[in-house]
């Protein structure tokens, strides 16, 4: 990660679902936004929800605001796509970008995850990462709004 690109590692890592290590690590994350000159931004209300709520809830809260509620998917190309067939080619092309950029994703999320997603981009130059976060920001920005109309303490990650 360079510290140009920093701030999608730490947005990824906050829009995961949420963890002890999460919570534990909230300290390490208002320090790294400090030296990333973003100390005092709309993140602040995420960390405080983080820190003062209980595990359990945050992830029921989770669940409820990204599992079920569809305008606020984080997997990007449904929203472009649905379960159009078309959503399957996109998934194979953007799996060939990570792997072109030599991130081979782990685990079972999709590659359109945005989380993962914001993952790859912290790896990237500044340039390619501005240039993949541009063919996706109309997309991100619709996520956000939806989630600042629902005041979400998760929107501040869409301000960003």
């Amino acid at each position: 990660m360079n510290e140009t690109t920093g701030i999608y590692k730490i947005l990824s890592v906050l829009l995961s679902y949420p963890q002890q290590d999460l919570l534990d690590g909230i300290e390490d994350i208002r320090n790294e936004l400090k030296k990333l000159s973003l100390g005092n931004t709309s993140l602040n209300v995420l960390l405080h929800h983080l820190q003062r709520t209980d595990l359990i809830e945050l992830q029921e809260g989770y669940v409820l605001t990204f599992d079920r509620t569809p305008s606020h998917s984080l997997h990007l190309f449904e929203h472009l796509h649905g379960e159009d067939r078309s959503r399957g080619q996109a998934m194979v092309d953007l799996l060939q970008e990570y792997q072109q950029g030599g991130f081979e994703p782990v685990g079972n999320e999709l590659p359109d995850y945005l989380p993962l997603f914001l993952e790859f981009l912290s790896m990237c130059s500044l340039d390619k990462a501005r240039e993949l976060l541009g063919d996706a920001i109309h997309v991100v920005a619709h996520i956000g709004h939806k989630l600042a109309q629902a005041q979400s303490p998760y929107a501040g990650i869409f301000t960003l």
